[in-house]
């Protein structure tokens, strides 16, 4: 096998493939702890007998936590190494779900925001570094082709983060509210904190890989993937005011961070909800039958991908986005008004056209701004994240406010709207 040679520009000859799967494996890892976000809102509803809106809170501080470390994170990776700083994630992350068990002690709601908090921080270092540092571990034609392949196993991830709240969280039997309806106080406090310890059971498991993982990177050599010169001297040198002036000023690069803000928030709300929808048209259901419609959504998500992949190759990224953007608001207009379980259905199809918008907004929102820009502009791309802290709560709020969580997946019509709006802007550009 040829020797490993790092270019000046930080890109290498070749892949080292266990690195590059090793690295790989992290997608995985926080598409799990995301998935487990949407059994925790519906275990905490009934447990903590929440509203809507305080249940979404979950996702709040997650990707609150994302938000507040991607600055921090990129200054960390800058001044010393893509290794380094996904070990720092990963010890943030087993801190975080360590945390679990101490809240779960307490048994209240806030201890486990704080520990979902700390584990965002831990993800935020993660998504931050491997991101990047998968479209470098190879020659530079083929990077994006590596974060493709890399992304790939986040929906793997998601799915069995899923199928671990299902069987591990969520229990046979009636449903929680039902269940706690036929109890005393005394008996319906001692079920909460029954409850609680099944809540810890995936984050077991979880703590086990991430330790294992944490060695294997400890042990593995990698290379550090960083330019060495200035390969390329056209691109000068500006200062972050100057940046942040430009980018200011920049009215499409303002539309696509919009637009990225919205989707991750609407992505983040449907999937936050749908079990929650599915027990609200199937009463006769429990929150462990319930599950199986996000492995569905998954499924859909996974696949979508793929199909928006090929679709691409034959029409225009634009138009492939403004027609996702059409159906998907005639989706969620069916998902709020169709008095019936098909719409629990079409909740789950909506997962189909979410594959491909935040790959494609990042990108075509990045193409808006000029070369010497980019580096900032990518990391507040990144930032955009923080909608889905914002649109669950919101969907949350109507739902308590209307007394319909149905209807409140009207929220969602508005975000895919805006999308669509900004991919039909983009055609309009480019005639």
């Amino acid at each position: 096998m040829a020797k490993l040679i790092q270019y000046d520009d930080g890109y290498l000859n070749r892949t080292p493939i266990f690195q590059f799967v090793l690295l790989s494996c992290l997608f995985a890892l926080w598409g799990g702890a995301a998935s487990l976000n949407d059994i925790l809102i519906t275990q905490f509803k009934s447990i903590f007998t929440l509203s809507d809106f305080a249940s979404a809170l979950v996702q709040s501080a997650f990707y609150g936590g994302y938000f507040l470390i991607s600055i921090p994170a990129s200054v960390v990776i800058r001044k010393t190494t893509y290794k380094l700083a996904i070990m720092v994630g990963l010890i943030f992350f087993i801190g975080g779900c360590s945390l679990f068990f101490p809240a779960s002690m307490m048994a209240t709601y806030t201890m486990f925001l704080v520990a979902i908090f700390a584990m965002a921080i831990g993800l935020g270092f993660l998504e931050t570094a491997s991101n990047t540092y998968s479209t470098m571990l190879g020659p530079r034609k083929y990077s994006t082709l590596r974060l493709n392949i890399s992304q790939t196993f986040q929906p793997i991830g998601s799915a069995s983060g899923i199928l671990l709240g299902k069987y591990l969280v969520f229990q046979e039997g009636d449903s929680l509210a039902s269940q706690m309806a036929q109890l005393s106080p005394e008996q319906v406090h001692m079920f909460r904190l029954q409850m609680l310890q099944h809540t810890l059971e995936p984050y077991k498991i979880i703590i086990c890989v991430l330790v294992a993982v944490f060695i294997l990177f400890l042990i593995t050599k990698y290379p550090k993937c960083k330019v060495k010169s200035a390969v390329d001297n056209t691109v000068a040198k500006v200062s972050l005011g100057e940046t942040l002036k430009y980018l200011a000023g920049n009215n499409l690069f303002k539309k696509g961070i919009l637009a990225q803000f919205l989707y991750v928030g609407m992505q983040v709300a449907v999937w936050s909800f749908t079990i929650r929808l599915a027990l609200v048209l199937i009463p006769h259901i429990n929150e462990r039958e319930a599950a199986d419609f996000m492995v569905f959504s998954f499924a859909c998500f996974f696949v979508g991908k793929f199909v928006a992949n090929f679709l691409m190759t034959k029409f225009s990224v634009n138009k492939v986005l403004l027609a996702y953007s059409i159906i998907g608001c005639i989706l969620i207009l069916y998902v709020a008004f169709m008095p019936n379980l098909t719409a629990i259905y079409a909740a789950v199809a909506i997962s189909i056209l979410l594959g491909p918008c935040w790959a494609t907004i990042y990108a075509e929102t990045l193409k808006s701004v000029e070369k010497k820009y980019t580096e900032t502009a990518g990391a507040i791309i990144v930032m955009s994240i923080i909608g889905g802290a914002v649109m669950p709560a919101i969907q949350g709020f109507v739902s308590d406010t209307t007394g319909s969580m149905q209807f409140s997946f009207i929220v969602n019509f508005f975000c895919f709207a805006y999308i669509g709006y900004y991919f039909y802007h983009k055609i309009k550009i480019e005639r």
